[in-house]
């Protein structure tokens, strides 16, 4: 009888001391179940608008398991302790107990760090679909095409497309994205060159009515003395305000989206003349993409430090003004319908709108490159590089000298000592300064600085651009249009429709840390031919006009070249949205 009493309290004290691990190991099986389901739906896509609060769920879930797992493994481990064995248990039982307490500590290590790992993805998934739900951008370029609409875009030589068609290639042969007319659709190039409307047009622009002090009031227009929301664009250019010259200028992309888009719905020569890449539609149903026209480059350049009077800004600052933008855009149908996804803002200066940047990150930017911007906020997956606006002027082709007429070998000019990936500058200045044939020294705008540029690009084989505070500068397109090649030394720069152009047709690519080997830079140029560099400076003669603001806009030019990369980013951006809006109809009836 004794012996069956010691045997029964022996196992239920060998039940007692393992229940705590069969709790845990059932609770780990749940949690591992429920936390595999979960990242199947996230996979399949399963959490649309109708799903949108079950990643906060399933995070909560998963957390909830995760701290019974750990308070049933710390209750065992207590129990554990006091369950010591005595000098009389034997080797082997002890050796097993240690060996299943290691397993048990490890099996606690893996389901802590898995689940962590399974937090922080349902974080990050739950952004997404917060951002999808409540407009982010979508991460994706493509090419959009409608089936009810014209497409064309301006190639090389400035032609435009037949009607029906996209080109994706510019200066090269392309090919075609085509489409069949819808009904009641003619298909008569001549009828498409005569009307350009928002049938016919690639991309459909709605433009917001923002008070003055936004746009043209920081150019001295007065709107309430015209008596108009906007300028009168349709007579003669030249009445339209002006931009400030110098190095405003390189940042006024802005300026030239918007008197662009302005003129698409005038009558006139120039309206005929001007390439049917996008058009002002004035019902926001319509509307491919939403435009907000505010200078945001310029009220930096000249708003952002006091006192903030004299510019037609009602004496607000620049953090004023993007403050009250920020609080415009809320109140919007247009803004809230998909949070600003279908939104096109112009920041092209790298510190304009530093307070709104984030706010309005959903949007798609139109920048000079991402040195300043986390990758959140913006990227090449949504948002469009543009152009810096050359200072120097451009050469014409009959008057660019060839390669015998241009006797420095590289040329640079301008600040030497910069921040981060600028200190390359300094590196290679002192590797080269002292060459013969090469041009290394620093300059500016002042003292004549824009004329020596423009003669020194002119004389040279190669144009050094070099990263400074940011990866990009407007020395690159001065050199394009001097017909200059461009030595690129700059790792982290992106380039402008370069989804279209190949710049290593016209361009030579360095990396940094090549760049500063005594002896490398030069032994590369000088090893380039005089028939590699003469075909290098056709081709730059030839993709020059892509690079071009001007007002009218012409076939090919800057202006076109933007808009027809913001309607290849928006195609994406259309598929998410359309995606989105499936169970709006469910969710209005349930």
């Amino acid at each position: 009888m004794k012996k069956r009493t010691k045997k029964t309290e022996r196992r239920q004290r060998h039940a007692s001391q393992h229940r705590p691990v069969k709790k845990t190991m059932a609770l780990t099986r749940r949690l591992l179940i429920d936390l595999s389901s979960r990242r199947r739906l996230f996979n399949a896509g399963k959490f649309s608008t109708t799903h949108k609060k079950k990643p906060v769920l399933h995070e909560a879930v998963s957390l909830a398991g995760f701290l019974r797992c750990s308070r049933a493994l710390v209750s065992w481990m207590v129990a554990e302790r006091k369950m010591q064995p005595s000098p009389a248990v034997p080797p082997a039982a002890e050796h097993r107990r240690r060996a299943l307490l290691r397993y048990v500590v490890f099996l606690a290590v893996s389901l802590l760090a898995f689940s962590c790992w399974a937090l922080v993805s349902s974080r990050i998934d739950g952004a997404v679909l917060a951002a999808t739900a409540g407009g982010e951008h979508d991460d994706n370029d493509g090419i959009i095409v409608r089936s009810s609409t014209q497409a064309e875009m301006p190639a090389s030589g400035g032609n435009a497309t037949s009607r029906g068609a996209v080109e994706v290639g510019v200066g090269t042969p392309a090919a075609m994205i085509t489409r069949q007319p819808s009904s009641g659709e003619t298909t008569t190039t001549a009828a498409s060159a005569a009307t350009c409307d928002a049938e016919s047009a690639l991309l459909r622009v709605y433009l917001y009515d923002l008070p003055p002090e936004f746009h043209f009031g920081m150019l001295g227009w007065d709107g309430k003395a015209a008596g108009a929301a906007w300028p009168d664009v349709a007579g003669d250019p030249r009445a339209v305000p002006r931009y400030p010259g110098g190095l405003n200028l390189q940042h006024s992309v802005e300026y030239w989206l918007t008197l662009d888009i302005l003129s698409s719905t005038t009558s006139g020569d120039h309206r005929r003349r001007r390439p049917c890449t996008a058009v002002r539609v004035t019902n926001a149903s319509l509307a491919d993409v939403f435009l907000v026209p505010f200078f945001a480059s310029l009220s930096y350049n000249r708003q952002s430090k006091p006192p903030h009077r004299g510019h037609g800004s009602g004496g607000r600052s620049d953090r004023q003004l993007q403050g009250e933008l920020v609080r415009y855009l809320a109140r919007r149908e247009e803004w809230r319908r998909w949070g600003g996804a279908d939104h096109l803002v112009v920041p092209h200066h790298p510190n304009s709108m530093m307070d709104a940047r984030r706010r309005l990150s959903a949007a798609m930017f139109v920048l000079s490159d991402f040195g300043r911007y986390p990758p959140d906020v913006a990227n090449l997956r949504k948002d469009v590089i543009a152009p810096y606006k050359h200072v120097v002027p451009s050469l014409g082709d009959s008057d660019s000298p060839g390669f015998e007429q241009r006797p420095i070998l590289a040329y640079f000019h301008g600040a030497i000592h910069r921040k981060n990936g600028g200190r390359v500058r300094q590196r290679l200045y002192q590797l080269i300064k002292d060459e013969k044939d090469v041009h290394f020294t620093y300059g500016s705008v002042r003292q004549n600085g824009i004329r020596r540029a423009t003669k020194g690009m002119a004389s040279s084989k190669f144009c050094l651009n070099i990263a400074g505070d940011t990866p990009s500068s407007n020395r690159l397109f001065d050199a394009i249009v001097s017909h200059c090649v461009p030595v690129i030394i700059s790792d982290d720069i992106e380039l402008p429709f370069e989804d279209v152009l190949d710049y290593s047709d016209f361009c030579v690519f360095v990396r940094a840390s090549d760049a500063v080997k005594r002896g490398f830079l030069l032994h590369l140029l000088r090893g380039i031919s005089q028939e590699e560099w003469t075909a290098m400076w056709r081709r730059l003669k030839e993709v020059a006009h892509h690079f071009e603001y001007q007002y009218p806009s012409q076939p090919g030019d800057a202006v076109q070249m933007i808009w027809g990369a913001v309607a290849r980013k928006m195609h994406l951006v259309k598929l998410q949205l359309h995606k989105r809006g499936r169970y709006q109809r469910t969710l209005s009836e349930s």
